[in-house]
């Protein structure tokens, strides 16, 4: 399977594993390549103009590489003190950042205007805790990308948040909109129309009108699996949005759907292997969005070329997946 590709999955305990040769072999990244020993790397994201820029939100804050994930540097600033969990990059505006925290650190949204050389904290607040995982922690980011000052947040077990103005002031997402506050993601979709679409741990709620009204796509009666987690946007075609389930967590399986209607309908896409656990994260790039990685939480990694139609199994299994993103060589 060697292509000209850079692959890179960050994991719960065992760093980042990175492969040169489009998955043949893999090497997991050392602490003389600047990453410490045993990190929780949770979230990955890479500079949409520069591509072997890297930045991996970990337990000890951020970390960038400038030659796509072969080595790193630990960014010295105010996040050192936090386990990030998620972090968007503007695609328009790359020197805006964004990062959120939790667990077991508290839960705060960051933002940086300069390309991560400083972080700001904003006013979005948090509880201090929740039932089931104690400190909340921010599982998804979503830029608008009609709208680049309109961000989401969701928070788990803490429920949805957003911002009009760029992260400098928050509105909690009505309740009752939403019942269930363990948001496992958010993503939103240019469409037409327009989705925001907000994947909670047992359905996906969608809205058309910025946030006033939801719906829910029924997983639990209509799909097989009901433990909803990742969510993607393929990059160049915002109706079609890819989800990734289980039957719990960590679970005994999972499966991929797929929408190309912005979330109307969905189909369950073949994976040759069946998943060990609830399948976790799903990747595309717009360097090449037929290529679409996607992972179960426990170290089965899947790959598709042709934009979902059909997917090979990796021969490398992994520890808990935690974030996976390729980049060109």
């Amino acid at each position: 399977m060697a292509d000209n590709m850079t692959i890179l999955v960050g994991t719960s305990g065992q760093g980042v594993l990175r492969s040169a040769d489009g998955g043949d072999t893999w090497r997991r990244i050392a602490i003389d390549q600047g990453l410490h020993s045993d990190a929780v790397v949770r979230c990955l994201a890479v500079h949409p103009n520069k591509p072997n820029l890297i930045y991996a939100g970990s337990d000890k804050g951020i970390y960038t590489s400038t030659d796509a994930g072969e080595n790193w540097a630990l960014l010295d600033n105010p996040l050192n003190n936090y386990t990030v969990w998620a972090l968007v990059i503007d695609d328009e505006d790359p020197n805006l950042i964004y990062a959120g925290t939790g667990t077991p650190t508290p839960t705060v949204f960051f933002r940086s205007q300069d390309g991560g050389s400083s972080w700001q904290k904003t006013s979005m607040e948090a509880a201090a805790e929740c039932p089931a995982v104690g400190t909340p922690r921010v599982t998804g980011i979503a830029i608008d990308p009609t709208d680049r000052q309109s961000i989401w947040v969701g928070i788990e077990v803490d429920g949805l948040r957003h911002s009009a103005d760029g992260g400098d002031t928050w509105t909690t997402i009505n309740h009752g909109a939403i019942p269930n506050l363990d948001i496992h993601n958010v993503a939103v979709s240019s469409g037409p129309p327009k989705t925001v679409v907000v994947v909670v741990n047992n359905d996906v709620y969608t809205s058309t009108d910025n946030g006033a009204t939801w719906k829910s796509i029924g997983v639990r009666e209509n799909f097989d699996l009901g433990y909803p987690r990742g969510i993607n946007v393929l990059p160049g075609s915002p109706n079609v949005i890819f989800l990734t389930l289980g039957d719990t967590t960590p679970g005994s399986t999972g499966c991929i759907m797929r929408s190309i209607d912005t979330g109307q309908s969905w189909q369950r896409l073949p994976l040759p292997v069946e998943p060990n656990t609830a399948m976790w994260v799903v990747n595309a790039q717009p360097a090449d969005p037929q290529i679409v990685f996607a992972g179960s939480r426990y170290g089965y990694l899947y790959r598709s070329d042709d934009g979902g139609d059909s997917w090979s199994k990796l021969k490398r299994e992994f520890s808990e997946i935690s974030s996976v993103l390729w980049v060109a060589a």
